[in-house]
């Protein structure tokens, strides 16, 4: 990897995680979808006498020791869901959080970009609709999955495939301007074909 390469895939994670930044904190794209619970002092009360200190993701209604047909009498006598639970005393956007979405982001610039400098696409529009098309496959793989099996909201996944996007559509910006394939000699060009 060209230093001009790895400086491109670094500066579109930074782009990245900026955007990332700003659609999670200042617009509410990182919020879409998701409800307050009702009565949620009783609720979470519950959830601690239940669950105690053991943090986890749980399925509701339990599977157990039921054969399909009668989990599903179990499905269609009871509420169902995940739940993604954390003890009391869990911290929200921690510095190892922030580091965490930070190396996530930058090392999916560095792919990107990686893959981009393997190409011949010679127009700024190209390169960057190569990266945006890389974005549109990430945000599908696990955004449309948990929409289709676990019951995530519409508006949700939109919002996070909309995020995921538009941050692979900043590294495309950066990397279209940055990373261009190498000139072949007319007659390299001519001996190709």
């Amino acid at each position: 990897m060209t230093k001009r390469v790895f400086l491109a895939g670094l500066l579109g994670g930074l782009a990245m995680f900026v955007w990332s930044s700003v659609a999670h904190v200042a617009l509410p794209l990182g919020h879409t979808g998701i409800k307050e619970i009702p009565n949620e002092p009783a609720v979470l009360s519950a959830m601690h006498t239940s669950l105690g200190d053991a943090p986890g993701m749980y399925a509701f209604p339990g599977l157990g020791q039921a054969d399909m047909k009668q989990y599903r009498q179990k499905l269609a006598a009871n509420p169902s869901g995940i739940l993604i639970y954390h003890p009391p005393g869990a911290q929200a956007l921690t510095a190892g959080q922030l580091v965490t979405e930070f190396l996530t982001e930058l090392i999916e610039s560095l792919l990107v970009v990686f893959l981009l400098a393997q190409t011949q696409l010679r127009s700024f529009g190209a390169r960057v609709g190569f990266v945006v098309v890389a974005g549109v496959v990430a945000a599908f793989v696990t955004n449309v999955s948990y929409w289709n099996w676990y019951g995530f909201p519409t508006s949700y996944t939109v919002a996070y495939m909309a995020i995921q996007i538009v941050g692979f559509l900043c590294v495309g910006l950066v990397a279209g301007a940055m990373v261009k394939p190498a000139t072949v000699p007319a007659g390299a060009r001519a001996a190709a074909a």
